[in-house]
């Protein structure tokens, strides 16, 4: 008798043992990280593990009132090489950001920013706040030193570990 042979799924194998994949569960995490315009996420559920990434392409801060629409465009297949510019390099020790958030230089939109290049600081005073879920969370100088460099601007979104501020 001739032996019949089991169809081979796109993985290319035949082990009972291997992931099926629930294109509904990738297209519904692929939302996620639109809506809440994430980088990556993940989930497990026993041995499967699933995780969704995207490319982020550095851009200016969007305007406060901008069309939702410009931010949903696919980015250029191939990114416009940049102009070359002199990388400015600044000693010093430099607070990361803990979460993803908007960055705020004041408690207040008419209030002056809690620092400025140049000032003194000591460890624990507050450098600037993160708002992450409606929460202000205060970035502290963990220390002394002066404000050497501000990496971020008013408002901006910020990522984990994304580099603040420099101290020196």
């Amino acid at each position: 008798m001739a032996e019949t042979k089991k169809p081979v799924p796109r993985g290319g194998t035949t082990d009972e043992s291997s992931m099926r994949i629930d294109p509904s569960l990738v297209r519904e995490l692929a939302q996620l990280l639109t809506d809440n315009e994430l980088t990556e996420i993940e989930v497990q559920d026993g041995e499967r593990r699933i995780k969704v990434a995207r490319e982020v392409f550095a851009a200016l801060p969007a305007a406060p009132h901008s069309a939702p629409a410009a931010a949903a465009a696919p980015p250029p297949a191939v990114a416009p090489a940049a102009p070359e510019r002199a990388v400015e390099e600044v000693s010093g020790t430099t607070v990361k950001c803990p979460m993803v958030g908007t960055a705020f230089l004041s408690p207040q939109p008419d209030a002056d920013p809690f620092i400025t290049v140049g000032d003194a600081v000591k460890a624990g005073d507050t450098l600037l706040i993160v708002e992450a879920m409606k929460v202000m969370n205060p970035i502290i100088a963990p220390e002394g030193g002066i404000v050497k460099k501000i990496l971020v601007a008013d408002a901006q979104p910020v990522e984990f570990d994304q580099p603040l501020v420099i101290i020196g």
